[in-house]
């Protein structure tokens, strides 16, 4: 062999490696772009919305529901909502789906996963209404017709981000000598989790959304100016209840992304 042909062949990996290198590199600073783009969007539009705001001629009902306070009002009720029930979503979905891939309750996942796509499946709206008649009307019951809405994206991919770890890792950990408990937390759980992340940000989008019904059933939000809007024909009330809805929701996407990037295992 020559030494050129020596010295191709040992190089042929240092250059493949350093390739693979800058491609995870470029591809992390594109995410991170992409991260830095969605915030300024954001604020864009807050800003945009604030300048309307102020210079916008307007009725005394759409000056009395477009007020700084009632606006952050509607806000803040909007933002307790989605917290609260995410919250209790995460505090249910994730155990229960880590509990149903473990082989004594794997059998009632079908039932379980079933009764979850009832719940998503059925009408938002109608969810609520049917909850308010048993339960009562406003914040309470809004929050558990949010979860019960919620709550399919975050069991669903548990369950899937669990059951996708290869077979020889878990057998592996289980050989070295580590308990269930330790592969399950050590092991499974850790590689699972940018795919239960995933679930929890699209679960955080819905609740975003599906909170402006909280309106028909007294719970607050900022569904209470689209109502109005709608109810008295009022399309500044209506646009600007969706804008800022839709701003939330942008805001909270960007702050899932975020997460998911730092608590995505290296290597990932």
């Amino acid at each position: 062999m020559t030494a050129a042909t020596e010295s191709s062949s040992l190089g042929a990996p240092e250059s493949v490696t350093r390739r693979a290198d800058e491609t995870t590199a470029g591809a992390g600073r594109g995410d991170w772009r992409a991260l830095a783009t969605q915030p300024l969007l954001v604020a864009v539009g807050v800003l945009a919305f604030v300048l309307w705001r102020a210079n916008a001629t307007l009725t005394e009902t759409e000056a009395r529901q477009l007020g700084w306070t009632a606006l952050w009002t509607g806000i803040r009720e909007h933002l307790l909502l989605t917290v609260a029930s995410a919250v209790i979503v995460l505090l249910i979905a994730v155990p229960l789906g880590i509990a149903l891939t473990r082989r004594p309750l794997r059998r009632f996942s079908p039932l379980i996963s079933g009764i979850a796509n009832t719940g998503q499946a059925a009408p938002a709206i109608g969810l609520f209404v049917l909850l308010a008649t048993w339960l009562g009307f406003g914040f309470g019951t809004t929050v558990v017709a949010l979860v019960v809405y919620a709550a399919l994206p975050v069991l669903r991919n548990t369950m899937v981000g669990i059951q996708g770890v290869d077979p020889r890792l878990v057998e592996a950990g289980r050989g070295m000598g580590m308990s269930a408990a330790a592969v399950l937390f050590r092991v499974e759980l850790p590689l699972a989790v940018p795919v239960v992340l995933a679930g929890v940000r699209t679960a955080l989008v819905l609740l975003v959304g599906t909170a402006t019904l909280a309106t028909f059933i007294d719970g607050g939000g900022l569904g209470v100016l689209i109502n109005t809007g709608i109810t008295l024909s009022l399309d500044s009330l209506l646009v600007s209840g969706a804008v800022l809805v839709a701003l939330l929701a942008l805001a909270v996407d960007w702050l899932g992304r975020v997460v998911e990037h730092v608590a995505r295992p290296k290597g990932l």
